[in-house]
């Protein structure tokens, strides 16, 4: 196979990402404006709670079972070391840009969590089916990526919801509610039934004795010098910080749900002979899920598209955080990624099939993740609604 050729059939599927992209950019636009602020955050929510659970449950349920799951063992490791680099490297990529603290949630979530599953499911089929594909028959070839990237899919997003969700989620919350608190100041003091609620960055509370439940609110003076003084001493605190502000609950969000359904259906043979498959007689359940699952990927990436709008006519992030994310992500993981591979090949914790060494490999290319858009619309949609609870 010709360079030329290689470079046709991994162009592609970039290819049809990128018009998809760029059709959403086109539909947001002020003139045309179907895919507006409003219609991109339904959207959201529609694909957070019917396509996503619906695209990864049929693709599971199709193509994961006991055999592969034993051959695939390595490969929810192997994300597991992309989003701990991830996080290492945006951890430096905020002390090195001195990024904001709305913004470090954010930085760490787009260099830790990838399109391990969507992009998966456009780039794998594509290259399979081009001519001159180096993984030998199209259908074979097909067949197994597609089991692969659902794997990929529904573990990528197990680790998005339990890790990246509560990082961006806990950063946006404590700056949030330093800024109430400023706001606030001169307010009458409010009792509050939620801890969580009150605490800042780095939260001080203080139990009042005389009423049960009842903590108060002491002001964020925590000065640059003091926090550079105290950065590696807080390390613990933070973490517990984390931990105990970490909700669980979103481990069950829809897409979990999505991959639960799916493997069960994969791994027990009555389950998937009843519902899998033309002969099937409930095969019009798994009909109508694929459906459903199909429009996941074009709406997320039209979603991409009418958000990537603004950034092209003028971001208020500095440079220094996109150059540093772009660095991280699209540099020092894919060639991490490649030693990490290797090396898990020559200790035979990877199987030799050239398709599943690309898919481990790949996992290390793809850019961030779509969902860091939704997970950002949904905290300020909840956010939002919180606030409005309690202050009313």
């Amino acid at each position: 196979m010709g360079l030329i050729d290689i470079f046709i059939a991994s162009s592609m599927p970039v290819l049809k990402v990128l018009l998809i992209t760029a059709l959403g950019s086109f539909l947001a636009l002020d003139s045309i404006n179907i895919l507006g602020t409003d219609a991109r955050k339904h959207l959201n929510i529609l694909a957070f709670y019917v396509l996503n659970p619906a695209l990864i449950a049929d693709n599971l349920a199709s193509t994961i079972t006991y055999n592969s799951m034993v051959k695939l063992w390595f490969m929810p490791i192997n994300i597991l070391i992309t989003f701990v680099i991830g996080s290492i490297l945006g951890l430096l990529v905020i002390h090195l840009s001195r990024a904001p603290q709305h913004l470090r949630g954010i930085i760490i979530g787009c260099t830790a969590a990838g399109n391990l599953g969507n992009l998966l499911l456009i780039i794998v089929p594509a290259v399979c089916q081009e001519k001159g594909s180096p993984f030998g028959d199209p259908h074979t070839c097909s067949t197994y990526g597609i089991a692969y990237a659902s794997l990929s899919l529904a573990m990528g997003n197990v680790y998005l919801w339990t890790y990246v969700y509560n990082i961006v989620r806990v950063s946006t919350r404590g700056t949030s509610n330093c800024n109430n608190a400023a706001n606030d100041h001169n307010d009458s003091p409010r009792k509050y039934s939620e801890p969580e609620l009150l605490s800042c960055s780095e939260p001080l509370l203080v139990s009042n004795k005389n009423v049960k439940d009842q903590y108060v609110l002491l002001p964020c003076t925590t000065s640059e010098a003091t926090h550079e003084v105290a950065g590696t001493a807080n390390m613990s605190k933070r973490l517990q910080l984390f931990l105990r502000k970490a909700s669980l609950k979103e481990a069950f969000a829809p897409s979990t749900i999505g991959a639960i359904v799916g493997f069960m259906v994969g791994l027990v043979p009555q389950m998937q002979k009843a519902l899998i498959g033309n002969e099937a007689p409930l095969h019009v359940i798994q009909d109508s899920t694929s459906f459903l699952g199909d429009a996941a990927i074009p709406s997320l990436t039209l979603i991409v598209g009418g958000n990537l709008l603004k950034g092209l006519k003028g971001s208020e992030i500095d440079k220094s955080i996109i150059i540093g994310i772009i660095i991280s992500r699209y540099i020092i993981l894919p060639v991490s990624g490649i030693f990490i591979i290797k090396w898990a090949a020559q200790l035979g914790m990877v199987q030799l099939d050239p398709l599943y060494q690309f898919v481990l490999l790949i996992q290390y290319a793809v850019p961030p993740s779509m969902n860091i858009g939704a997970y950002a619309t949904l905290i300020v949609l909840y956010t939002k609604v919180i606030s409005e609870l309690m202050w009313s």
